[in-house]
């Protein structure tokens, strides 16, 4: 059974590794010729059957998601629309609501029209309480799926094709929006709600309540960025932010607690321990899985729970893998597009590895020399996991997981657990487990601190090449059974694939790599030669814990094999170029920093680009162009970079200068402007890029730097003319992605954006 359910996986992963989906008529003829061959199956091989299952199953979802999308001509629109909340709102920071919202009706053309489509909404202000399960009317402006698209990074629009999300926007503020009818809370609900009241009491800090709110009612949305940051660090985000480990604790912990109970009764006279205690088990499996929201780990682990005790009940014993392939199964054929999720496989991994070292044990052996065999054997068989997924490895992981696993298990979940339950029949006496799991909570978390604060130990893996992906799945199963058997002396395997991972290739001397990442409204490029990467700007940064500095720049450039940057130029204090700089000088504490208005860096040493000379780094000419001041307008202060490869071809970096400025340089620097790259000044700004500049610079290709349809509507219209007449070709990073331009000596000026050059079916290719 495992087998198969692992050969219809294969079939999902292949259909959702193509670029674009099949039609549906090559679906059904597939799927109509499997019927047939099904029943042959005895004289044909069932393996290619189930593959092509898989395949069918997988592309017939898929297309179904696709088909349930907003229209292209009704993004932008403020329309008028009836839904329901589909899952708990979640407050965010600045006053924000966030909902999941499931559309059933919008008005057009004065009548209410059927339509079904899932959303997530962004109230922004003055929301009022909402819960899930009410129906509301409400006035929104929406977006088709649409993310940031760069080498490395989190892929949005693959979360949200995973979740089955077809469009996202915003409530607009309008007097008409209001509940059409209350929702029908069911217990489990208002216990969720009375649990919610009841943590809200306890005397503790913000901060530990936040986490508490997380592990007893998935509840995530209070947790601090610095909380994320910690749990990261450490490699615990799977014991604070996720409940399905959890729920597998609370099942283990009753049913041991209930077997003993029972035969101290005398109840097994009548009813065997096991088959008493897996019922009580699976009920409070079920019921912590409930109360913390029923999200896609709780429903993992409250299925898998729920087959094993179904099976201790009905046999009085369960036969773990294929418990492990029916909860695989169910997964499969429910939820297809699980399998784009990395808690999917992180899951499905863990308790594939608990199970097979678990049976493996033999003999008496201390519960820590057990627990550490376990430890170990789970950092060895998700590391390939967490290196595709994550792009980095935390080297606290093992130590921090040592002391917290046992922890969240023996000392926090139980009086957590306790209080829960006792909260229903009298909520006086659930406050002294709740306190009592609050302190544990702030003790762990205070343990946790320390660790994380004692150095940034995440490895930054390098990129994945599907040879070294392929050698490294394979030493790790075997590092996972020497972990098993004691043959340690097969352990030393593990590393293999890292050593023969081959190094992200470089640029040749003489040559420039210029990449403009997607920061969304914003503007960061990185520009490397052979031996030196010069950064340019580093994005907007956030106060709600996005920072793309952190988050994109940084990453990109571990990605690239690059452990140092030389120079940052943060062109002017503006958000959108200068807010990531701060986080990405925490990542590169080495790098020396120009700036165009250094007086307004009061975080680091910043020297003044227009007063630095020219330099060069592998055969690159790197000068800034300077202009007599024209206004007191942060734009105007603006570094304008030009860089030139060694064969004469030149890329220049305006910032966000304006069209005074732009007339000032080419009053005093009009030979030197020409480039055959162009980042657009001000993002397409229409007071920019004037007639005089784009004529004095003639760029082969004009770069802009946007985000998807941004308020300002860059670029503007009479920009993007300008730039046409004058023979230049456009690329914006809000349709394309991340822009990679190469420019090599003897080569072709090669220009390619990130969404063409990796097509994925949940991603517009722009």
């Amino acid at each position: 059974m495992l087998a198969c359910a692992l050969t219809f996986l294969a079939g999902i992963c292949l259909l959702l590794g193509l670029q674009r989906l099949p039609g549906a008529g090559t679906l059904g003829v597939v799927s109509l010729l499997l019927l047939p061959a099904w029943y042959w199956r005895r004289r044909l091989s069932r393996w290619p059957l189930l593959l092509l299952a898989g395949f069918c199953w997988a592309g017939w979802r898929a297309l179904v998601t696709v088909a349930a999308s907003l229209p292209a001509e009704m993004e932008g629109q403020t329309l008028e629309v009836r839904g329901s909340i589909q899952a708990l709102p979640e407050r965010l920071a600045h006053d924000r609501l966030r909902l999941r919202f499931r559309l059933e009706s919008w008005r057009r053309q004065g009548r209410w029209e059927p339509v079904s489509l899932s959303l997530r909404l962004v109230w922004y202000r003055d929301a009022p309480p909402m819960r899930a399960g009410e129906r509301w009317q409400l006035w929104v402006r929406l977006k088709r799926p649409h993310g940031l698209a760069n080498p490395v990074g989190f892929d949005y629009e693959r979360w949200l094709f995973a979740q089955g999300i077809r469009a996202t926007g915003y409530v607009r503020p309008a007097a008409s929006n209001r509940r059409l009818r209350a929702a029908r809370a069911p217990p489990w609900r208002s216990l969720r709600g009375l649990a919610a009241d009841a943590l809200g009491r306890l005397a503790v800090a913000s901060g530990p309540l936040a986490l508490l709110r997380a592990l007893a009612l998935g509840d995530r949305s209070a947790m601090s960025t610095h909380q994320w940051r910690v749990l990261q660090a450490t490699g615990t985000s799977h014991l604070l932010a996720i409940s399905g480990l959890h729920i597998g604790w609370v099942a283990g912990l009753v049913f041991v607690l209930m077997q003993r109970l029972w035969r101290w009764l005398g109840g097994a006279r009548w009813i065997a321990a096991p088959r008493a205690a897996a019922v009580s088990a699976l009920t409070a499996a079920l019921a912590y899985a409930l109360l913390s929201g029923f999200q896609v780990p709780a429903q993992r682990a409250a299925l898998m729970s729920a087959l094993w005790m179904l099976a201790i009940v009905i046999s009085g014993v369960a036969q773990p893998w294929r418990v492990f392939a029916l909860a695989l199964w169910t997964v499969l054929l429910t939820r297809p597009l699980a399998v784009l999720s990395a808690g999917f496989w992180l899951s499905f991994t863990a308790v594939a590895v608990l199970l097979f070292l678990s049976l493996g044990w033999r003999g008496r052996r201390s519960r820590w020399r057990q627990a550490l065999r376990l430890q170990l054997g789970l950092l060895v068989a998700l590391t390939p996991l967490v290196w595709v997924w994550f792009g980095q490895v935390s080297l606290l992981a093992p130590v921090a997981n040592l002391i917290a696993v046992p922890w969240v298990g023996f000392l926090l979940v139980p009086p957590l657990l306790l209080g829960l339950l006792v909260l229903p029949l009298a909520p006086a006496l659930a406050q002294l487990p709740l306190s009592l799991a609050a302190w544990s909570l702030q003790g762990l978390w205070a343990v946790l601190e320390t660790l994380a604060a004692s150095g940034d130990l995440m490895w930054p893996a390098p990129a994945v090449a599907p040879g070294t992906l392929g050698l490294l799945v394979l030493a790790t199963g075997l590092a996972t059974a020497a972990v098993a058997t004691g043959l340690r002396a097969l352990s030393p395997l593990l590393i293999l694939p890292l050593l023969s991972a081959p190094a992200a290739p470089r640029p040749a001397p003489g040559d420039l790599w210029l990449t403009l990442l997607d920061v969304g409204q914003g503007l960061a490029v990185v520009m490397e030669t052979h031996a030196h990467v010069l950064v340019y700007d580093a994005g907007p940064a956030f106060a709600g814990g996005f920072d793309s500095g952190r988050e994109i720049v940084a990453p990109f450039l571990r990605h690239r094999g690059r452990r140092q940057l030389d120079l940052l130029v943060i062109s002017h204090s503006d958000n959108d170029h200068s807010g990531g700089a701060r986080a990405l000088i925490g990542k590169f504490p080495g790098a020396g920093i120009h700036a165009g208005q250094p007086g307004k860096i009061d975080w680091a040493a910043a020297q003044d680009c227009h007063r630095q000379p020219g330099w060069k780094w592998d055969g690159v000419s790197f000068e800034y162009l300077r202009a007599a001041p024209v206004s007191s307008d942060d734009n105007a202060f603006s570094c304008v970079l030009k860089v030139s490869a060694a064969d004469g071809r030149a890329a220049l970096l305006p910032g966000d200068i304006g069209l005074a400025t732009e007339l000032a340089l080419v009053g005093c620097c009009r030979g030197g402007l020409a480039a055959d790259i162009l980042i657009a000044p001000h993002h397409g700004s229409k007071r920019s890029s004037t007639e005089p500049f784009v004529a004095a610079v003639e760029p082969a290709w004009v770069l802009f730097a946007t985000g998807y349809r941004n308020r300002f509507g860059f670029p503007h219209a009479e920009v993007l003319a300008r730039y046409a007449r004058a023979g230049s070709r456009g690329i914006n990073s809000a349709t394309r992605g991340a822009i990679s331009v190469r420019i090599e000596a003897g080569g072709p000026l090669h220009v390619q954006g990130w969404r063409r050059a990796r097509p994925r079916l949940w991603r517009d290719p722009g």
